[in-house]
């Protein structure tokens, strides 16, 4: 009966239609959790770069926290983005490539608070660039990640693993030690032509390491309501993934920037900015899809 009422509702005009051309949902404050982990793993990977895939950790990871959820992001990208975004000095401590490469050493030794309440870092810096190299002839090299983050990952209720944008072996790695993978995808005609490549990898990990791996959406990102172009490609993109495209979409602003440069995430830099209550929104649609306790 809900659904008829809503399709009623649409009919008259009475339910907004959100840019993915469905009716826009709210979503409901997360409950309180009675307890913390295990954390669920979601890596957020696109080979294309600049669709704003470690913008949307940083401040999906910090809506997450403010919701009460324990948070931890792991900067998996040699650029080392996601830590210098959250303020995070990296040139004089331990990160994620020292954990790669000792598999005894403690993952709690490597975890950084970040400013945000409930959000912790597992840094990196261009040292991870030379992972690749190192793990080539190790036993399981697939899964180094996820034996590393076995160990801590029962701390959290939610781990995001920032992808650097390419398909190699750190990239397997985070899809092999992830429950499920967001994708955001820029609204912009090229963007669409990586995906499938993205996508066929991903069906590649399930098929040979990771047989649980799930989708947990394409989040159309610098999405711009005042150009046909990106409308055109946000229809596309709805076209081509169905239900797994998020309601949530991220609009183009220059407070992202500006945020970044801050070492803040957008929720804290400018709490009141529609980027800000997008974020919050995106963090409440993947708890009630499930993605997220």
């Amino acid at each position: 009966m809900a659904g008829k009422a809503q399709a009623a509702a649409v009919a008259t005009g009475d339910v907004p239609i959100g840019p993915t051309g469905r009716p826009y949902q709210g979503f409901p404050t997360p409950p309180k959790l009675d307890g913390h982990g295990p954390a669920r793993i979601i890596s957020l990977c696109n080979q294309k770069g600049g669709v704003g895939k470690t913008t949307t950790t940083i401040n999906l990871a910090a809506a997450l926290a403010s919701y009460g959820r324990k948070v931890l992001a792991v900067d998996f990208d040699p650029q080392g983005a996601l830590s210098a975004g959250l303020g995070i000095q990296t040139h004089d401590i331990p990160t994620i490539y020292d954990l790669l490469l000792d598999g005894k050493r403690d993952p709690h030794d490597v975890v950084v608070a970040t400013r945000v309440e409930n959000l912790d870092i597992i840094p990196a810096n261009i040292d991870l660039s030379a992972a690749e190299v190192h793990l080539v002839n190790e036993v399981a090299r697939e899964q180094t990640l996820s034996r590393a983050l076995r160990r801590v990952s029962a701390d959290y209720d939610v781990v995001l693993i920032d992808c650097q944008p390419s398909l190699g072996l750190l990239t397997v790695n985070a899809l092999t030690a992830s429950h499920g993978v967001v994708i955001p995808l820029e609204c912009e005609f090229f963007a669409l032509r990586g995906v499938a490549m993205l996508i066929e990898t991903i069906d590649k990990v399930r098929d040979r390491l990771n047989p649980t791996i799930t989708l947990d959406g394409v989040l159309a990102t610098m999405y711009d309501a005042r150009t046909l172009h990106s409308r055109e490609v946000l229809e596309r993109v709805v076209d081509a993934f169905g239900d797994d495209v998020l309601e949530t979409v991220i609009g183009r602003t220059v407070k992202f920037p500006d945020a970044s440069v801050s070492g803040m995430p957008i929720t804290e830099f400018a709490p009141e900015h529609a980027a800000a209550q997008a974020y919050l929104r995106l963090a409440r649609e993947l708890v009630a899809r499930g993605a997220v306790a």
